[in-house]
This record gives structure tokens, sequence and C-alpha cells, in this order.
């Protein structure tokens, strides 16, 4: 009998510890679930959200899991990402602080006209101007990156060859930084979130819209469009953004896969993301040429009446973070001296 029953015993031993061992490997996986508002085929999610999920997977040996919810497909608004990441809802979320008009103002500095010089360039910057000034904006997340893309181009319906062309026609905007250049040029500015942008320009609500390149294939714009505006120099100016991971998701990560996360933030993603940006921007360019669209590029002369509008713009700013308590002059000056000390 105990010939007959030990391989049984023996057996069942083995098949409890295979249990365990397989439990064990279990408990050390953790899935992430990233949530964002652009389309699949969108580049910052296949060029950037989908390349960097990948690293991560692959230099945690397996141990994280990242699945990825384009599209808002968990749900929600665009300008709500932030409150899902903070609440735990979900794990990671990619969006921009300018979304949220008000709540974020210190970092509405890098959005103001000719605050930018390359994406590569104003993301280094960027990301000492949020070491020095942005940490308490950011506390109720765990950043991950803050950056920019190319620049803001002018996108038509109408051909705009002089800075006063743009008075009384309606440009959406990113951003609250965006709607003082707008006002400032005399223009209407149109706040909404990218996904907008379709239903906007083909019932008339806005003669043009405010972004990159990048951003034209995905959503047709230069099917919309006949102009393509920008100034002599830097592009006017930019957007900030934001990929941020819920506080406790990270922090209850054991330390190896804490380290995977953070060898692939901040600093050690910041480049990565400029040259995806810049990148991404030839697409949209190649469509547009394509189909016949015309590239406006404002003279000189025109070029300096814009910036000197970017400058009103900039002190009503100034003027609007006092009122709020905030020393808005010397955060344009951080701004500029961080820009600075990494330009070409």
């Amino acid at each position: 009998m105990l010939k007959r029953t030990a391989p049984k015993i023996l057996g069942a031993a083995l098949l409890g510890l295979m249990v365990q061992t397989v439990g064990s490997a279990s408990a050390q996986q953790v899935t992430l679930k990233l949530h964002h508002f652009v389309p699949p085929v969108a580049p910052p999610h296949k060029a950037f959200m989908k390349p960097w999920a990948d690293k991560v997977m692959k230099e945690s040996g397996g141990k994280i899991k990242i699945e990825i919810y384009p599209s808002m497909g968990l749900g929600g608004a665009p300008p709500q990402v932030f409150d899902q990441v903070k609440d735990g809802i979900v794990d990671i979320g990619f969006t921009l602080p300018g979304y949220t008009p008000g709540r974020f103002p210190k970092t509405e500095a890098f959005e103001l006209p000719f605050m930018h010089g390359d994406a590569i360039t104003t993301n280094r910057a960027l990301w000492d101007y949020y070491e020095k000034n942005l940490k308490d904006e950011y506390k109720d997340v765990h950043v991950l990156l803050l950056h920019v893309h190319q620049g803001q181009v002018f996108h038509s319906r109408k051909p705009i060859h002089k800075v006063a062309d743009f008075k009384g026609m309606t440009f959406r905007t990113p951003s609250p930084a965006g709607t003082l250049l707008l006002e400032a040029l005399g223009a209407i500015p149109y706040h909404a979130p990218v996904p907008e942008m379709p239903q906007l320009l083909s019932k008339g609500v806005v003669d043009g819209v405010m972004v990159p390149f990048e951003i034209v294939p995905p959503y047709k714009v230069h099917q919309m469009v006949k102009y393509h505006v920008t100034t002599m120099g830097p592009r006017v100016h930019t957007s900030v953004f934001l990929f941020a991971m819920n506080k406790n998701s990270y922090n209850k990560l054991p330390a190896d896969l804490k380290k995977v996360i953070d060898n692939n933030s901040g600093r050690n993603l910041s480049d990565f993301a400029g040259q995806v940006w810049i990148n991404v921007e030839k697409p949209g360019e190649a469509l547009a040429k394509k189909r016949g669209n015309e590239f406006i590029t404002l003279s000189a002369d025109e070029t300096r009446k814009m910036r000197a509008v970017g400058e009103k713009a900039r002190a009503r700013w100034v003027v609007e973070m006092k009122k709020k308590g905030f020393d808005g002059a010397a955060l344009v000056k951080d701004a500029e001296a961080m820009l600075a000390k990494y330009k070409k």
C-alpha cells in the first residue's frame, strides 16, 4: 500500500509546489493601465506611448504589463485624464495641462508666445523648470515627463499674410496662453481638445486651428483647410504635455520595477520624446503638400509684428499671474534662462 500511495502523495506535493511557484510569479507581475485621448493611428500613440510601453515591459523582464487604452477607451473626456490618474482610476495618463485652464498656471510660462526653440531643447529646459517651479503643481501624481511638441502652426481656411489678417478670425486654441495670443491678435479664441477639431472645422465653427503638423493626418486637418501659416524662425508657441502615473501605483512597485520606470522617465525620456515630436511633423507636412495646400511663412517684418503682439500677451499673463499670487515675471525669466542654456 505504501508503495502505491507514496507517488500520489509526492505528486500532490509537487503540484502544490508548482501552484505556489506560479502564484508567487504572478504576484510579481504588475498590470498598468495607460489611458489617453488620441486615436491609435496618431503619432503620440504609435511613436511615443507604444514604444515606451514596449521598452518598459521588456526591461522589466515581463514583470510589468502595460495595457494602453487610446481614444478615451476607459471613458471620460480628455480634460478628465489628470484626475483619473490622481484618483487611481487609471495607472498612467497622457494629457495636456492646458485642457484644464487655470489649474496649472505656472506651467503656462512654457506656452507663452516664442517661449520655444525646438522640441528637444525646450524639453530639456522644461524639465529644469519643473524641478525648480512645478513640483507643487503636480504633487498629486508621479510625473513621468513634461514635454512639448514642435510648435503651433495656424491651419486656416483663409490665407494669412499679415498679422492684421488674424483680426476677427476664430481659431481653436489648446491652452490659456494660446487664448492670450489670439486675443492680442484681435482674433477670437475657441478653447477645445484636439478630438473636437474635425467637427469644429466641418461645421464652420472655427476658421482654423492651432496644432503642429503631427496632428494633421489622424484628424484629416489638411482636407478641411487650405493654408498652413508659420512665422520665420521658431514657431509662435508650443503646448505642454503631461505623462504621469498614479502615486500609489508607483509607490507600491518593488524597487527593481521602480528603477525600470525611473530609467524611462524624466531626463532619461526627455530627448526621446523631443526627437519623436520633431520626426512626426513630416507626414503631416507631406499630406498637405500632396493635396496642394499653400504654405505661408510670414515675412521678417510681419514676424517682428507677431513677436511684438506676443510680448503684449506675455505682459498680460504676468499681470494675471500677479493677481493669482505668483511672480509671473520671475517665472518668465527662469524659462528664458533655461531655454538659453540649451539652445544650440
